[in-house]
């Protein structure tokens, strides 16, 4: 049996973008669609918590939220398989749970928490490059979800710099363009290293270096060509930082997807330099994906 999509929901209208990501995702892949709602211990701690009914009216909202949900998705996607779940805990760390399980994971960018002009909730940056499956962070409710017929004409960029996380980061972005029917762009980004040996007037010699650069990248592309006949490829090649490069793409993307880590220093950081810059920046959806396993 496929595993489930997994979406966390909260009422606020980045969740609900959320579930119609979701939705879409779990019906192209014939996958299960599970909602969670995690109801935190401490919501019993505030002063008001003492007013009588106000524990009934908490309990009454939770279930609202994840009754809209299931709802939303049934209408969105007659047939599909849905449930739901309403659970207590910490958030983080019940969704990191739930991708044990999952096919892949998918919240909203922000939730119903303060500091609402963050352009990334806690939730999202606590989810990426920690949970065991591809995490998918939906912005909210514009070109990110869109009906079947809408699609046509988008693509699906994912970043490659050869690290084990973005060739794992190329198997979902391919995935999810076969199911969609639409392009993959593999976007390489070559950024003159900070310490160069070489001096500034050296333009011949760093061009050398990126053109070799290139190339290697084009060599390890090349079986993911074979793999997916289907699918339409287009290459970038672009001397510049990664977090830029992509960003711009992502304007005209369907779904940016990034591995957790790359190639750069710290390489024991559990969300690179570069997922954590995209996530902030990207114009689209962006998912995540690490090597399989849960990171902590």
């Amino acid at each position: 049996m496929i595993a489930p999509i997994v979406v966390g929901v909260d009422g606020s209208p980045q969740s609900t973008a959320a579930v119609d990501w979701a939705t879409d995702d779990a019906a192209r892949r014939g996958a299960p669609l599970k909602i969670v709602h995690v109801r935190e211990p401490w919501s019993h701690r505030y002063p008001f918590h003492g007013v009588e009914g106000y524990d009934q009216s908490l309990s009454e909202h939770c279930e609202g939220v994840i009754n809209a949900a299931a709802q939303r998705a049934r209408e969105r996607v007659p047939g599909l398989a849905v449930t739901a779940e309403l659970a207590s805990g910490t958030v983080v760390e019940k969704m990191k749970a739930e991708s044990r399980k999952a096919t892949a994971m998918v919240v909203g960018s922000r939730g119903m928490g303060g500091f609402a002009g963050l352009v990334l909730g806690s939730v999202g940056l606590g989810l990426a490059g920690h949970a065991a499956c591809p995490v998918v962070i939906v912005r909210g409710p514009s070109k990110d979800v869109r009906g079947p017929d809408e699609e046509a004409g988008r693509e699906i960029v994912v970043g490659f710099d050869g690290s084990e996380h973005s060739e794992a980061a190329m198997r979902y972005a391919f995935e999810e363009a076969e199911l969609r029917g639409v392009p993959v762009r593999v976007v390489h980004a070559w950024q003159v290293p900070a310490f160069t040996p070489f001096g500034v007037g050296y333009t011949r010699a760093l061009e050398e270096v990126f053109d070799q650069s290139a190339d290697t990248a084009r060599r390890r592309i090349a079986p993911w060509r074979d793999k997916h006949p289907g699918v339409q490829v287009e290459q970038s090649f672009i001397c510049g930082h990664p977090i830029a490069v992509l960003s711009e793409f992502s304007r005209r993307a369907d779904l940016l997807v990034v591995g957790s880590r790359g190639l750069g220093a710290f390489g024991s950081a559990v969300l690179g330099s570069v997922g954590h810059g995209v996530l902030h920046r990207a114009h689209c959806a962006v998912a995540v994906v690490g090597g399989g396993e849960e990171e902590r």
